[in-house]
C-alpha cells in the first residue's frame, strides 16, 4: 500500500517544479486522499486539488481507483471578494484486476500513466479536441 506523499510536477513551463501538497491521507477503502497546490490561489477553497479513492468489487477480484483533479480559476471583483468563475476537471477511474500479472499490472499502470503525460495529450486538453 503506498504512503501518502507530497507529489512535484512540473508547470506548463516544463522546468518549474510545482509541489501538490499531501492535505489527508485516505482512511481506507472509499475514504479519500487529497493533494493540493498551495502555491496557486488566495485561500484553500480556490486551490487546485486532486482527490482519489479505492475499494474493492463485491468478490474483491477487481480493485477499484477513482478521482478527480480540480482547477479553479478565480477573480476578485470590485468589491474586492475572490469568487470561483471557471473549473477544469480531470476525472478518472482505474480498474486493476487483482487476478493479473505483476509484470502486466506494472507495464499498465506505467504505460498508462506516461500516455497521461505524453505531449499529445496535454494537448488535447489545452486545445479542448480530440486529435483528427
Amino acid at each position: 500500500m503506498p504512503t501518502m506523499a507530497n507529489i512535484t510536477v512540473k508547470k506548463n513551463d516544463g522546468t518549474t517544479d510545482q509541489i501538490w501538497t499531501a492535505v489527508q491521507a485516505s482512511g481506507g477503502d472509499k475514504s479519500p486522499a487529497i493533494w493540493r497546490n498551495l502555491s496557486v490561489g488566495p485561500a484553500a477553497s480556490f486551490m487546485p486539488e486532486m482527490k482519489m479513492t479505492s475499494r474493492p468489487n463485491g468478490d474483491g477480484s477487481v480493485r477499484r481507483i477513482e478521482g478527480s483533479i480540480d482547477w479553479k480559476q478565480y477573480a476578485t471583483g470590485s468589491d474586492g471578494i475572490n469568487r470561483r468563475v471557471n473549473v477544469g476537471l480531470f476525472k478518472f477511474e482505474v480498474v486493476v484486476p487483482q487476478g493479473m500479472t505483476v509484470t502486466d499490472l506494472n507495464e499498465f499502470a506505467s504505460q498508462t500513466s506516461n500516455l497521461v503525460g505524453a505531449a499529445l495529450f496535454k494537448q488535447c486538453i489545452k486545445d479542448g479536441f480530440a486529435p483528427q
